[in-house]
């Protein structure tokens, strides 16, 4: 059905409570946070709320990370803000598929374009990836975060997950890399035989090796030529 009343419009899309806490998926691109207290999310991503609330960015310096997460930060649009208050929030991030994970005592790596929002009970810290630093114009930063309580991260259409075992490694493409897990750490690779497959983002046939034990999330899209396709 794509005609409606008024009536059943409204009805058919209005905000509805499901009961399932601090984070609600109220469609698969909308992320309601039921907030009491305080949430990290990415600056920018807020599209509504009701209730009280007080936004502060000056606080993405805590932690020590300083001037390195401005750093990090600059250029790719994905600064975090602190939102403090008791209120339904909303959240979004160019129409993106978002994935809420409830980590247990675990740890994971977040493209840092790609972390929506997560609870101020995760421990989190920027990671460069410095060897690619000039080679590509996006997907240098990642985010490692640590512990117990809700992540919400964003991909590109509907993400697969690979799994890594020893002696069979993934590689990936940096650009439709979104996350992956803790214990691994991506080595950066060169291949002129695969320019024309792969790095068509970043115009170098760039790749990340993924070895040991665990898991990439990948995404059907190449992040940064989809953004060059759009300007």
């Amino acid at each position: 059905m794509n005609r409606y009343t008024v009536a059943e419009f409204i009805k058919q899309s209005e905000q509805k409570d499901k009961g399932e806490g601090l984070f609600e998926l109220e469609t698969p691109r909308l992320l309601e946070v039921n907030l009491d207290g305080q949430v990290w999310a990415k600056a920018g991503s807020m599209v509504a709320y009701h209730g009280e609330m007080k936004f502060v960015r000056e606080g993405i310096l805590e932690h020590g990370l300083g001037t390195a997460f401005k750093k990090a930060f600059t250029g790719e649009g994905a600064s975090l803000m602190k939102a403090n208050g008791k209120v339904k929030l909303y959240l979004a991030d160019s129409g993106k598929k978002i994935i809420i994970l409830n980590l247990q005592n675990e740890a994971i790596y977040i493209n840092g374009n790609d972390l929506l929002a997560f609870e101020p009970s995760i421990k989190w810290e920027i990671k460069l990836m410095k060897k690619i630093a000039g080679m590509m114009t996006g997907g240098l930063f990642n985010v490692r975060c640590e512990g117990t309580g809700l992540i919400a991260f964003t991909a590109h259409y509907e993400p697969l997950t690979l799994k890594v075992s020893p002696g069979n490694p993934v590689i990936t493409d940096p650009n439709a890399t979104v996350a992956w897990s803790g214990n691994l750490q991506p080595v950066f690779q060169t291949d002129i035989s695969l320019k024309t497959f792969l790095g068509r983002g970043s115009g170098e046939s760039i790749q990340m090796r993924f070895e040991g034990e665990g898991f990439v999330v990948i995404q059907p899209c190449e992040e940064v030529y989809k953004n060059a396709k759009q300007s």
